[in-house]
């Protein structure tokens, strides 16, 4: 296993994610990909046995851990995907939302879990949560109309322990904010703030999504049906 010099983390940001580990992973143009995140059936195993599974930039962290995901047979049938675990099962929370690139580009889907023991409905939840990021076949534009379709290949995953304080990760941008309740007010003023110039991005990269509090997902113009597409198959 290569060694990394001391203070270093593997902390990609969701844009790192997607446009280079998943989609390299989706077109099968780098190689060495599964040393750095290996394939795991994630919902195959109890969170607490992912961590030693994970690869060699993420082993040794103390609270998050980076998977691809492959698609289940049921999900390629057409159903949808079983979460279950050993001892308990995963289970969403708030709504799916779109990932945006620094130049304001849909590059994905972001759906957040939490994991509970015990079976549903009457399961103990956990501090155990679980980002899983699906690429979409084509970047579109913030302001396209047109709904987009899911690489549901390969999922990644990011799989960590809630913890007391705020990441870049958790950060639900201000921005997001301002467009999530502008659009709501008033339509067509929502594509003046997605403009990339205005709108404020808090990771390293300029990638955001809509946090874990339940948020809907950034509306891009007056046209595009939100509750349609967010309800759709195409998230499970």
């Amino acid at each position: 296993m290569t060694s990394r010099p001391p203070g270093l983390r593997f902390y990609p940001t969701e844009e790192e994610l997607l446009n280079f580990y998943l989609r390299n992973k989706l077109e099968n143009t780098r190689q060495d990909m599964e040393r750095v995140i290996p394939v795991v059936d994630v919902y195959s195993y109890d969170p607490e046995q992912l961590p030693p599974m994970s690869g060699e930039a993420s082993i040794q962290d103390p609270e998050q851990w980076f998977f691809f995901c492959p698609r289940q047979e049921r999900e390629a049938q057409g159903g949808r995907p079983t979460r279950t675990t050993p001892s308990g099962y995963w289970k969403a929370t708030g709504s799916p939302s779109f990932v945006f690139s620094s130049q304001n580009i849909r590059i994905g889907v972001k759906k957040t879990m939490v994991f509970y023991t015990g079976r549903a409905p009457t399961g103990t939840k956990t501090k155990w949560k679980m980002n899983e990021y699906k690429a979409l076949e084509e970047a579109a534009a913030s302001t396209s109309s047109t709904p987009p379709k899911l690489r549901k290949e390969f999922s990644v995953c990011r799989v960590y322990i809630k913890s007391g304080t705020l990441r870049s990760f958790d950060r639900r941008p201000s921005a997001a904010v301002a467009m999530n309740s502008e659009s709501q007010r008033n339509p067509e003023a929502s594509s003046s703030l997605a403009n990339p110039q205005i709108a404020e991005r808090t990771s390293s990269q300029g990638s955001f999504s809509s946090g874990d509090d339940g948020s809907q997902p950034i509306a891009a113009d007056g046209t595009f049906d939100w509750d349609e597409f967010i309800n759709s198959e195409e998230f499970y």
